[in-house]
């Protein structure tokens, strides 16, 4: 029964209702919920700074360095905050702790003082004043209250734990696309799940993600308990788990021509990152080569420049190499490509080009453009999965003209625009469900079976991964255009 409106209030976030002295319901758990997805599609200050808390900045350095990641002063960011979702930087630090706290609580073996210190808490004293006045429990009433759950794996930092997602869900695009892309050494599938290397504030981790019916399992290995907030949320952007797809579909479906592909599989959430930077060095490996050229490149880029990985559990071996580890790197390539590379490394060396969760999405864009040799498909890329643009939309995909096609829509460029006026701002996602109308391995998940690969050229040691066809998807076939990322 709904309640009569005149005995609700309404709060404009969790943080908010805790600050006026609300509980979450124990029963419902509502505090349990996927993160708003507003925060992931807006690009302005606040959302970004929301994707910095999310990220655990506060926790490293305080409002001042989220303030300075953001670029205002931290009395202006207070009030910003304060006028949009009705707390400031601490308070919604401070329920992102709480919320962290309880899921290792309840889902994990670790004693309390190792989730203090992973949920990001200064001390223990903090941690049980801040959970008792969150959730009206002690840390062990709110353990004693859970039905058991996963422990901590075999292993210093290895932790089992939920993803929660709003369904449906379609694993298809968002697995087979990580897994057909994978670069050897630093991602790789095995037996159903998908598994990849981090680099984390303090130190280095291995993620392992296997889809489920109502959450997507992860498993993770930390060099140190205090990344878990940072882990959780790039495996979160990564997956787009925070998407509302009723709102997406609902709007994309009432385009007759996408009703059926939006019914047959329901739920496609964007492929992203969980690095920017990354993202957009992939990209540039991969313009106007095979998928299976562009892995080669950056496997072997992995090998020579990035950091070596003990993986006990699988075949990982580096992580991807930091821009600042690529100045001066050669790989053999195309002299105008290598000038690309060049620049885009300096560009995010300097400062000048910001991938990361804080930066400014429009100035991201006008840099991107000014670098030689980033044509719009490329922009459109990186804005899509490094940057989560809701309604980018690259018309020149040639994976986006031929699915349009199949399904009996315009594929001409200017014609094709027009027609996705009516999907905005939903455009990223209707780009999944063109995709789809292609026969590829990036929709397919679990992929098929393949043998190991022995060797990538110069790279060490390959984890097996899923065999890919000799071009991307959508990859147009014109000067500027990455192939894979």
């Amino acid at each position: 029964m709904t309640p009569k409106r005149g005995h609700v209030r309404f709060f404009p976030s969790a943080a908010a209702c805790q600050q006026a002295g609300f509980r979450a319901c124990k029963r419902c758990r509502p505090d349990a919920s996927p993160g708003s997805p507003e925060w992931n599609t807006r690009g302005d200050v606040v959302a970004r700074a929301m994707r910095l808390i999310a990220d655990g900045v506060i926790d490293r350095g305080g409002v001042p360095a989220l303030a300075g990641e953001i670029g205002y002063s931290a009395r202006q960011l207070e009030r910003m905050l304060l006028a949009e979702v009705g707390a400031g930087p601490l308070a919604l630090a401070r329920a992102q702790r709480a919320q962290t706290a309880r899921i290792l609580i309840e889902t994990s073996s670790l004693s309390m003082a190792e989730v203090a210190l992973a949920a990001g808490f200064s001390s223990i004293r903090q941690f049980n004043e801040t959970v008792r006045g969150v959730f009206a429990l002690t840390p062990t009433e709110l353990r004693r209250r859970s039905n058991g759950g996963a422990s901590v794996a075999a292993g210093v930092g290895a932790l089992r734990l939920r993803l929660s997602f709003r369904r449906p869900l379609s694993p298809e695009n968002l697995f087979g696309h990580l897994a057909a892309t994978a670069v050897p050494g630093v991602e790789e599938v095995r037996g159903g799940t998908y598994r990849r290397t981090l680099r984390l504030p303090g130190g280095r981790g291995i993620v392992e993600l296997t889809p489920q019916p109502d959450h997507v399992a992860c498993r993770i290995r930390l060099a140190d308990l205090r990344d878990l907030a940072a882990a959780v949320a790039r495996c979160r952007w990564l997956l787009d788990l925070d998407a509302d797809p009723e709102a997406i579909d609902s709007q994309l479906g009432e385009d007759r021509r996408l009703r059926d592909a939006v019914a047959r599989a329901p739920g496609r959430r964007v492929p992203r990152t969980v690095d920017g930077a990354e993202m957009a060095i992939r990209a540039v490996l991969g313009q106007q080569i095979s998928t299976a050229a562009a892995r080669t490149h950056a496997a072997r880029l992995a090998a020579e420049r990035g950091e070596p990985v003990v993986d006990p559990d699988g075949g990982l071996s580096r992580l991807f190499p930091a821009p600042d580890a690529l100045v001066g790197a050669r790989l053999a390539m195309p002299a105008a490509r290598r000038r690309t590379l060049d620049a885009l490394v300096a560009a995010l060396v300097s400062g000048e080009l910001e991938l990361g969760w804080g930066g400014d999405r429009n100035k991201t864009l006008v840099v991107l453009s000014r670098l030689p040799g980033i044509g719009p498909w490329t922009r459109d890329v990186i804005s899509m999965r490094a940057l989560g643009d809701p309604d980018v939309f690259p018309v020149g995909d040639l994976g986006v003209r031929r699915g349009a096609a199949a399904i009996g829509l315009p594929d001409g460029a200017a014609a094709l625009v027009r027609r996705a006026e009516r999907w905005r701002p939903w455009r990223a996602y209707a780009v999944q469900y063109l995709w789809a109308n292609t026969p590829h391995p990036i929709n397919d998940w679990p992929p098929p079976p393949v043998a190991s690969v022995a060797s990538v050229a110069s790279v060490a040691s390959v984890a097996p991964v899923a065999s890919v066809p000799p071009v991307a998807p959508g990859a147009p076939r014109h000067r500027g255009a990455p192939v894979a990322a």
